[in-house]
């Protein structure tokens, strides 16, 4: 019976590790269901300035409670949905957006991967093209102008047959 105990409390563990982590404080939460489940959604969206690749729902940092609580308070106090972000857009830049817009401020982000990969696709292509081609054992099929003379000189020294 003790196994089983153990047992469930390690499944029981587990399965709260493995589940995503909610920032959301009790005291953040909305009377208002619907207006809660609005924040929630868009806190989603939002990037935690601190963290950076967590969204400022699942972060536990200061800034990101600040960002709920803001987004919350523009919510309850009539906002839209796009009218909360762009507040916060504004006062934060695109940065706070997990997927920004596409701009011209922004297309090296959007477009950056893509172009280094297609030069660096470019650049390997043009050095295979130009490495010389070599012989079954090696060797080059072309000898430079001092290779010439030394192999005519060794070729003069040897006794001929």
């Amino acid at each position: 019976m003790k196994h089983w105990r153990l047992l469930a409390s390690f499944l029981f563990c587990a399965l709260m590790a493995i589940g995503p982590s909610q920032a959301v404080e009790p005291g953040e939460v909305l009377a208002d269901p619907a207006l809660e489940r609005r924040a929630r959604d868009l806190s989603q969206h939002l990037r935690c300035v601190v963290c950076q690749n967590q969204s400022i729902d699942d972060s536990n940092a200061p800034l990101a409670r600040d960002l709920r609580l803001l987004l919350r308070e523009r919510l309850k106090a009539g906002d839209a949905d796009d009218a909360a972000v762009d507040y916060l857009v504004a006062r934060y830049g695109n940065f706070v957006l997990l997927k920004p817009p596409v701009q011209v401020s922004t297309l090296l982000l959007w477009f950056g991967p893509g172009i280094i990969f297609i030069l660096a696709l470019l650049a390997y292509w043009t050095l295979i093209r130009k490495r010389p081609e070599k012989n079954t054992d090696g060797a080059s099929e072309t000898l430079t102008a001092a290779e010439r003379e030394e192999l005519q000189s060794i070729l003069k020294e040897s006794p001929t047959q």
